[in-house]
C-alpha cells in the first residue's frame, strides 16, 4: 500500500498518556515509511518532546481558538499536503476543522477522544463530529459507546483503539534491581501510581490509603508531576506520611518504577479511557488495584486482571492493597492474567494497524 502523508494535531500545553501516545503512534508510523508532522503550540511539552522520538515538530499557534491559529493550520496543510489530519483535543479540532473548510483540496479529519468527559451535543459540536470528521477514534469501547448513545453518531464512523504498549520495554528488570536503580529501599512494601498528578487520577484517595495500610512500613511511589503537586505535599504532610511518600517526579522512563513494585494503583474518579500507565503495569505484571471509571473496565476485571474498588473509597481501597499485600500467590496470579489478557490485544504493532486501517477507511469514504 502507498505511504500515508499524516499530520497530528494537539494544542495541549501539558504532559500525560495522551501526548505520549500521540507521539509513540508518530514514531510507529515513521518506522513503517509513512511520513508524519505533528503541529503544536511553541512552547508545550509535546513539542519540546518530538525531537527527543524523532518526529518532525512544526510550532503553531493552536494553543488558543483564534483566527491565527484556524490560518496558520491552513497554510501548514496547504504545503503539507497531507492525506489525513489526526486531531487529539478541543482547541485543535476546532481550529482544523475550520482550516479544511477554506482548502481548496483538505486532508479529511480522524477526531480522537482520550478521555470520557461527555460531549456537548450543540449544534455547532454536531457539525465537528458529524460532517468536519470523517471518522472518530476513542481510546476505549466505553467512550465509543457514549459517543453513540449521547451524541447520535453513527457507530459505523466511530471505533475504539485504545492505546499501544511496547511490550518489550516491561517485565524483565529483577524487583531488586529496579530497586536499587530507582533508589527505594528493598525491604519494605512498595505501592506506586504512574500517573499526571491531576485531581481524577485519585491520588488523593491513595495517601488516605497508605495511611489506613496494616503494615506501616509501607511506602507509596508517586511517579508523575502535575497542578495537583502543592496540593497533594499539604495532604501527606497533614497526615504525617512524608518519610513514607517518594515523590519521584516526571521520569522519562517508568518502566524501572513499575518493576519496582509491590502493587500498582490506579484509584481514578473520571475522564478515563484505558489507561496507558494501568496497561504497562499489567504489562509489567505488577498486581493492581484500580476503579470501574470510564474504559478501565475493558481491562481490569475484578478477581481475574485486578482488583476494582469503588472510586472516591480510601477504606475499600486500603483494604484491597492490604489483600494483595499479605497474599503473593494472589497477586502472582492477578498479575499473570492480567498481562496473557492485555498482551495479545493491546500492543503497539496493534494500534499502528488499527490507526492506519482508520486512516485508510477515512480516506476512501471521503473520497466517495
Amino acid at each position: 500500500m502507498a505511504a500515508l502523508s499524516i499530520a497530528h494535531t494537539e494544542a495541549s500545553l501539558g504532559w500525560g498518556g495522551q501526548e505520549i501516545r500521540i507521539l509513540a503512534e508518530s514514531r510507529g508510523f515513521l518506522d513503517r515509511g509513512h511520513r508524519v508532522t505533528l503541529y503544536a503550540p511553541p512552547g508545550s511539552r509535546i513539542a519540546n518532546e518530538a525531537p527527543r522520538h524523532g518526529v518532525p515538530c512544526v510550532a503553531l499557534p493552536i494553543g488558543r481558538k483564534r483566527p491565527a491559529g484556524v490560518l496558520a493550520l491552513a497554510r501548514a496543510m496547504r504545503s503539507g499536503r497531507h492525506d489525513v489530519v489526526n486531531t487529539h483535543s478541543s482547541t485543535d479540532s476546532w481550529l482544523a476543522a475550520i482550516a479544511c473548510c477554506i482548502l481548496r483540496d483538505p486532508p479529511v479529519i480522524v477526531r480522537t477522544r482520550h478521555v470520557s468527559v461527555p460531549v456537548s451535543d450543540s449544534v455547532a459540536t454536531r457539525w465537528l463530529y458529524r460532517r468536519a470528521a470523517a471518522r472518530v477514534v476513542t481510546t476505549g469501547e466505553a467512550l465509543r459507546l457514549q459517543l453513540v448513545r449521547d451524541n447520535g453518531l453513527d457507530p459505523a464512523r466511530v471505533e475504539s483503539i485504545p492505546t499501544g504498549i511496547d511490550a518489550a520495554r516491561f517485565g524483565a528488570l529483577p524487583r531488586a534491581d529496579a530497586r536499587r536503580l530507582v533508589g527505594l529501599p528493598a525491604d519494605v512494601p512498595v505501592v506506586g501510581i504512574v500517573a499526571t498528578l491531576r485531581s481524577w487520577k485519585g491520588h488523593r484517595h491513595l495517601v488516605d490509603a497508605l495511611a489506613r495500610l496494616a503494615d506501616a512500613r509501607a511506602i507509596l511511589a508517586v511517579v508523575g508531576d502535575g497542578p495537583q503537586r502543592a496540593a497533594l505535599d499539604r495532604h501527606v504532610a497533614a497526615l504525617g506520611l512524608a518519610p513514607r511518600v517518594r515523590f519521584a517526579g516526571q521520569q522519562r522512563d517508568v518502566a524501572p518504577w513499575l518493576a519496582s513494585l509491590d502493587v500498582f494503583a490506579l484509584p481514578s474518579t473520571a475522564n478515563e479511557g484505558v489507561p496507558q500507565a494501568l496497561l504497562q503495569a499489567m504489562f509489567a505484571a505488577v498486581p493492581c488495584v484500580t476503579t470501574a471509571v470510564g474504559a478501565i473496565p475493558e481491562i481490569a476485571r475484578d478477581g481475574d486482571t485486578a482488583l476494582v474498588v469503588p472510586a472516591g473509597d480510601p477504606d475499600a481501597l486500603a483494604r484491597a492493597i492490604d489483600r494483595l499485600l499479605a497474599d503473593a500467590a494472589l497477586g502472582t496470579r492477578l498479575a499473570a492474567a492480567a498481562r496473557a489478557f492485555v498482551e495479545p490485544r493491546f500492543g503497539l504493532a496493534t494500534m499502528l494497524d488499527r490507526m492506519e486501517a482508520a486512516f485508510r477507511r477515512a480516506i476512501a469514504d471521503a473520497r466517495r
